[in-house]
């Protein structure tokens, strides 16, 4: 069976090229795109354009509503169109909708277009994860999604220097200001993406057509997964009653929303906003900007460590629900206890950046769960985890990490604590379902057919 092995290991370093080269660029420029509005609104944008009060953040609320709107219709469209196609159109959408934000003259036609283009941009993040879930096994999951997550934490860490340097060597070009230039640049970036994406990448397992795969290898990526992963249900009343009456909808969909709020205590940059309002100690511009850097990179880190741990024991995610219980406890408890001492509270941000993990282990243990599940319903729950954590992020960050409560934020240390201790408890009940989830699957399961029989099917596709 040496040869059989020999084939999935070529396998896997064809779809890892593709599949993941694909998408965590396209991620990298999509928070690319996405963080481009504070360096222009900082960059001149804001008296240009003659913004007033709260517009900006308006902005950003749009922006959100888009998104969220986007998330189930998007992943249910990869279930009815090829991925091939349908991700470099909207690749091909939201980079056209960045370039034309350049030529807007007022707040009102930015908020229009962010509305759209969060709609667009709603096909990235859990589109990705119901693809890799349609490739990869159990123990091949969590490192792929890791590796994802990460080029989106890698955009955070790099995408202010890349858009400053935009700005600053262009500006003035052709009679217009760097803001703009800004817009420009970072659409036409996105087409070269979408061409990519549009000419290799491999669909799904039982619908690819990549030149890159033989017959062989096209019936192998079938036969590695639950032949009901390629299931699609009729999208009817039925469908949907279904759905919302089983515990995968609940139980992940609430999951990724108490999760998401452990991880709004990094990403609301609070260590930032600590060192900005501090009140007897100063720090520098350069400080200010770098200094943050630091809660990424180890969120990078820690994603990755996680995502292959958790591989390596068989795809015990849930692991990584303990972690986060007892790394979002101390560190908020470390804050509010030693307030007064900086190295105390720069560490504790630091560790707390280490929560970035939940986002790829979580999707991973989603897709793990739902493998007998038809993919229609797995695509809708994956969408709905991040819908739901967005819905709650809209006013979750105004309710707890305001700016103004800074650089205390006592508030937001409690509802932290509240949250990673809420996490630990429903991971364990998500643990729960899953291990009786298991059991009724062995008890039902139908055994997969000869790889000899699939790969004649191969062959007759």
């Amino acid at each position: 069976m040496c040869w059989i092995k020999d084939e999935e290991t070529r396998l896997l370093a064809k779809i890892d090229f593709f599949i993941l080269s694909f998408c965590c660029v396209t991620y990298f420029f999509n928070y690319l795109d996405r963080s481009n509005l504070t360096n222009a609104y900082v960059s001149g944008m804001e008296e240009e354009l003659a913004f007033e009060g709260n517009q900006f953040n308006v902005i950003n609320t749009v922006f959100t509503v888009g998104y969220i709107i986007g998330q189930v219709p998007s992943n249910l469209a990869l279930t009815y169109l090829p991925p091939r196609f349908f991700f470099p159109a909207m690749i091909l959408l939201w980079g056209s909708l960045t370039m034309v934000t350049a030529a807007v003259h007022s707040p009102q036609g930015i908020m229009a277009i962010r509305f759209f283009l969060g709609l667009a941009e709603a096909s990235t993040f859990a589109g990705t994860h119901y693809i890799l879930g349609s490739w990869y096994t159990e123990r091949e999951l969590g490192k792929r999604s890791g590796i994802f997550t990460a080029s989106g934490l890698a955009g955070t860490m790099f995408g202010g220097f890349i858009q400053t340097g935009i700005h600053s060597s262009l500006h003035g070009t052709a009679g217009l200001s760097g803001w703009r230039w800004l817009f420009i640049i970072d659409g036409l970036i996105t087409f070269p993406i979408a061409i990519y994406g549009l000419l290799l990448f491999p669909d799904t397992p039982t619908t690819t057509r990549a030149p890159y795969l033989s017959a062989s290898e096209r019936a192998l990526a079938v036969s590695r997964l639950p032949m009901a992963n390629a299931e699609r249900a009729r999208l009817d009343r039925t469908f949907f009653k279904q759905l919302f009456t089983t515990w995968y909808w609940w139980g992940f969909v609430i999951l990724w929303v108490i999760a998401g709020e452990t991880e709004s205590f990094s990403s609301n940059s609070l260590l930032a906003l600590y060192m900005k309002a501090h009140p007897t100690k100063h720090y520098s511009v350069t400080q200010l900007n770098n200094y943050p850097t630091g809660v990424p990179a180890v969120g990078i880190v820690s994603t990755l460590f996680w995502a292959t741990l958790t591989d390596l024991v068989g795809g015990k995610r849930y692991l990584v629900g303990y972690f986060i219980g007892i790394t979002g406890t101390v560190t908020a408890a470390l804050i509010l206890a030693r307030f007064d001492s900086p190295s105390v509270v720069f560490g504790a941000y630091y560790w707390a950046g280490a929560v970035y993990a939940c986002q790829a282990t979580f999707f991973a243990w989603c897709n793990d769960a739902m493998r007998t599940q038809d993919s229609r319903k797995r695509s809708v729950v994956i969408a709905s985890m991040n819908m739901g954590n967005n819905a709650v992020n809209a006013w979750w960050s105004i309710l707890f990490y305001s700016a103004d409560m800074a650089p205390r934020f006592t508030r937001g240390m409690w509802a932290m604590i509240g949250c990673s201790l809420a996490l630990a408890l429903w991971t364990t009940a998500v643990l729960a379902k899953t291990v009786r989830a298991d059991k009724a699957d062995l008890r039902t399961q139908v055994p997969d057919p000869p790889l000899g029989v699939v790969r004649e099917i191969g062959k007759s596709n």
